[in-house]
């Protein structure tokens, strides 16, 4: 009798257990909610869109809650408006539908059939606040939210104590030879995207005595200095095509700088110099040209 008594106990206790596995699930949260610190590394600044190809496991067709949805084959000219809700500590450390882990702290998003990963601009348009997100998720399956943003987007967009906004959602999109378009707008280079105009030549008197520009003047921006000589040959004709700006590499005694230039502007100079060390390269510096 006793023995039976045993064997009752210990089966409640796994009935118990298997219960509570099921119910808590994938999640160790019932209902989502905001994180309790929000800690000094949160992003303040917006993802910086570029080209990255879409990842082919996420274009087939998926069901959720019985309803079948259909990915996009491109977001190239994808505007949408709807209402945005955001996720936090819930799915936090948990796999995005991209294979990668969600991190409520940056600047990214779920949609439901853009291609993954796409790059989209979020405007709230009660406070006219924009945000860039990278999406990698699929979601929102809970009414007719057309997106869902990380916290700290949301808390860029400043609406976290709404739950919910209305907004406009418009795609970022790069080619491989990085043209750019926003939205439903022109497609255009990445110099004219980022404001890198390049500046126009002074008219020319009659009057006066025409001078010849020297072929070589103005600034060039060093980006690397590596012994890889074929890692830097690579990196070069990635940078001289996305930045549409001649490159050069200089070799002595077994290192290679790689420069980018000449830029016969100081004011695009700094702008580019601004954007290299945002995108990876803090050490780039500039160098006047002899």
């Amino acid at each position: 009798m006793r023995n039976q008594i045993t064997i009752i106990i210990i089966a409640t206790v796994l009935i118990i257990s298997l219960t509570g596995c099921q119910y808590g699930g994938r999640y160790s949260q019932r209902h989502d909610s905001a994180p309790t610190k929000v800690p000094d590394s949160i992003a303040r600044e917006s993802a910086i869109p570029h080209y990255e190809p879409y990842r082919e496991h996420n274009s087939r067709p998926y069901t959720v809650f019985g309803k079948q949805y259909f990915p996009l084959a491109t977001g190239k000219g994808f505007v949408e408006e709807g209402e945005a809700s955001w996720y936090g500590q819930k799915f936090h450390g948990h796999l995005t539908s991209n294979g990668e882990v969600y991190d409520m702290y940056g600047m990214t998003a779920a949609h439901k059939t853009l291609p993954l990963p796409s790059f989209v601009k979020v405007t709230n348009v009660i406070n006219n606040k924009s945000v860039i997100v990278r999406v990698n998720d699929r979601g929102p399956f809970h009414g007719d939210r057309i997106i869902d943003l990380s916290f700290a987007a949301a808390k860029k967009l400043d609406y976290l104590s709404t739950g919910t906004a209305p907004v406009k959602v418009e795609v970022i999109h790069f080619d491989e030879q990085n043209r750019v378009t926003v939205g439903n707008g022109p497609t255009v280079s990445y110099a004219e995207y980022a404001g890198l105009e390049v500046p126009k030549p002074p008219a020319v008197n009659d009057s006066l005595p025409v001078v010849e520009p020297s072929p070589i003047s103005g600034f060039f921006i060093q980006v690397a200095a590596l012994s890889d000589s074929e890692r830097v040959a690579n990196l070069s004709e990635v940078l001289s095509e996305l930045y549409q700006v001649p490159a050069s590499i200089e070799a002595d005694n077994n290192i290679n700088r790689l420069r980018l230039g000449p830029i016969h502007s100081e004011h695009i100079a700094d702008l580019l110099l601004d954007e290299l060390r945002r995108n990876g390269y803090p050490e780039a510096f500039t160098v006047p040209a002899p």
